[in-house]
């Protein structure tokens, strides 16, 4: 883990999200899943946010203006720079023979990066309207389902290796149908690397630190991610 000040080399709206680009400075991109704490201009506290683009000169990082935190994030210029640490956390465990990327909402932020590195798999993708949809153009091989249709309704019969990331009741959903799934779970992060305890949650009759023993952790409790 590093942490350094990144130039910010441009700022898209993604539908309602927005598409963070930074100067890449010396920060390897780590496993896909695992996350980085970027500095919020003008909170205390930083955020925690995937890496969704891994590209020679730039990270990349989707995010959904709706807080103090990310709506400051969001109004960020070129030219502006932030303090961002990382990589944290656990990722995902690539692997796998027949991954399948399920996604919901703003969840769908680490899958460019991780269909890149599985070489491209299917993808099924769960949004509200379909212009939150538009993020679906991120992620290669994407079957967009709208409400009210649910992704575990659109699963196949065999979905394979399950990777996914999303809201909670998603998540708790995919559990109980795909109990071998692999959740990239999320829950408030004030440092980053476990020291806080602001991100413990419930796990398997005990408490985990998502930070640390995750964010992505087996559905049936067996362990970890990569």
């Amino acid at each position: 883990m590093r942490r350094e000040l990144l130039r910010v080399g441009g700022v898209e709206a993604v539908g309602p999200y927005v598409l963070l680009r930074l100067a890449r400075g010396g920060l390897e991109p780590g496993t896909p899943g695992q996350f980085f704490m970027l500095e919020a201009p003008g909170r205390v506290l930083p955020r925690a946010f995937s890496l969704c683009l891994s590209l020679p000169n730039e990270l990349g990082f989707l995010l959904e203006p709706i807080g103090p935190g990310t709506t400051a994030i969001a109004a960020l210029e070129p030219g502006d720079a932030i303090h961002v640490a990382g990589p944290l956390g656990n990722g995902f465990d690539l692997g796998v023979s027949r991954p399948l990327l399920v996604g919901g909402g703003i969840g769908v932020a680490p899958f460019p990066y991780l269909s890149e590195c599985l070489g491209g798999p299917p993808a099924l993708l769960g949004f509200r309207s379909a212009h939150h949809a538009e993020a679906a153009a991120l992620v290669p091989h994407a079957e967009v389902v709208l409400d009210p249709t649910l992704v575990t309704e659109a699963l196949p019969d065999d979905p394979g290796d399950v990777l996914a990331c999303g809201p909670e009741p998603m998540l708790d959903a995919l559990a109980r149908v795909v109990p071998g799934a692999q959740l990239a779970r999320e829950a408030p992060m004030a440092c980053g690397y476990g020291a806080c305890y602001g991100c413990v949650v419930p796990r398997e009759g005990g408490y985990v630190r998502l930070c640390i023993e995750g964010p992505v952790v087996m559905a049936n409790g067996t362990g970890e991610g990569a």
